[in-house]
């Protein structure tokens, strides 16, 4: 692991920029850079100080978009929420994910490498000289669509992967649980360029799911902005298109190898390692709310604690507006002690 520290943030806090090891989708070892910000204020409230592991909404596929960048040069989205866990003294690290400011290019939408960046991101935040922080101490996930994902997937994974993280609670929403529904959900709707974004990412992270050698003379023209657009860019290069406009086989998403990789990434067959605050906007544009009821469903059934919370007549931004600050409030809750309600 290796940490820099930085000079530049609007709060008084100490934050390092951090290259770490963590594992991408299939099993390799990689390298994953990211943020760690903490208060400069003492933390005076007993025990260690809380670690907030938080996983960004969608922000591109270029090295540009990356979340340490962005923090940076004062052009980070999320930062008022980001500013409300430091405010209550935590402190907060965030994965810039597999590819997103290192060499490789960025498996955005892969759940199994983001979840590893958010669990080996809380436990290369711990070993940061100077940082103040305990291995030992309460870790919570916070995240919203790309990072409602993420974090899902740190649930899921944490019993296995990385079980010795202090893990309290998963804030997390909007989350895209099933890919393949949500590509089907979007296709010719006004978030297809999501769908592209997707089938970038996958085919950095499986090179045995065909994309690249099945573009058309449009998908090729096209894939290359793509991969290095920011979110304004990226979300007006296709809006309102199907995968069949770029690609010269009917229904790619039907092929097995993409079968077996969409449902290596579908959240909701492992019980979370800690309790669960799950929201979504009921009017959200581009990830149906049937999915995350579903995935509410499947982890009840698996005897998860699950606090759901649907926005009413939210669509996506409005979700994380309205949500994202109570499951923030929910995850202080976790930190503190106090008894969990789930409404499964």
């Amino acid at each position: 692991m290796y940490a820099e520290p930085l000079g530049v943030f609007p709060m008084p806090v100490n934050a390092w920029q951090i290259l770490y090891r963590s594992t991408s989708a299939t099993g390799t070892a990689d390298a994953v850079s990211g943020t760690l910000l903490v208060p400069k204020a003492p933390w005076q409230r007993g025990g260690a100080r809380p670690l907030v592991s938080y996983a960004v909404g969608t922000h591109g596929l270029g090295d540009s978009c990356a979340p340490s960048y962005k923090l940076r040069t004062g052009t980070e989205n999320e930062i008022l929420l980001i500013s409300q866990a430091l405010l209550r003294g935590w402190a907060v690290v965030l994965t810039d994910y597999e590819g997103l400011g290192t060499p490789s290019r960025h498996t955005y939408a892969v759940g199994r490498s983001e979840g590893h960046a958010v669990l080996d991101a809380a436990r290369a935040a711990a070993r940061v000289p100077g940082s103040g922080l305990s291995a030992s101490g309460p870790v919570g996930v916070f995240g919203y669509s790309q990072g409602g994902q993420a974090t899902t997937f740190a649930g899921e994974l944490a019993p296995t992967y990385a079980p010795e993280l202090n893990l309290v609670g998963i804030a997390t929403g909007g989350v895209p649980a099933d890919l393949a529904a949500v590509a089907r959900f979007n296709d010719g709707n006004v978030g297809f360029s999501l769908v592209l974004g997707a089938a970038v990412g996958y085919a950095a992270a499986y090179p045995d799911v065909p994309f690249e050698q099945i573009l058309n003379d449009t998908g090729r023209a096209t894939v290359p902005r793509v991969a290095q657009a920011c979110t304004v860019e990226l979300a007006t290069i296709a809006p309102f298109r199907h995968l069949n406009d770029f690609v010269t086989v009917p229904d790619p998403l039907a092929d097995p190898r993409w079968q077996a990789r969409l449902t290596e990434n579908r959240a909701g067959t492992r019980a979370p390692a800690a309790p669960v605050y799950l929201y979504h906007g009921t009017a959200d544009e581009l990830i149906p709310l049937a999915v995350g009821r579903r995935l509410r469903t499947q982890w009840c059934d698996l005897g998860a604690s699950v606090r759901w919370q649907e926005i009413p007549l939210a669509e996506h931004i409005l979700g994380v507006s309205v949500g994202g600050p109570a499951a923030m409030t929910w995850l202080g809750d976790r930190f503190a002690g106090r008894p969990v309600t789930s409404n499964c």
